[in-house]
């Protein structure tokens, strides 16, 4: 299982997260990045990966 965070104040809305990820755990709320399905999380970190602000951290849990 996997805990995904997103920090709000870095997020910018760029939606490369949402477009990234293979398990479409994100969708975008207030023009931020909301990790809504984490339960599905493959712990993959390609949403740390692809995010140009470093907004992500995914962690074993």
């Amino acid at each position: 299982m996997w805990e995904i965070i997103v920090d709000k104040d870095k997020c910018t809305g760029d939606e490369e997260c949402v477009n990234a990820c293979p398990a479409q755990i994100f969708e975008m709320q207030g023009g931020k990045a909301e990790p809504v399905d984490a339960e599905e999380c493959l712990g993959c970190e390609t949403c740390v990966e692809v995010c140009p602000e470093d907004a992500i951290t995914v962690t074993e849990i």
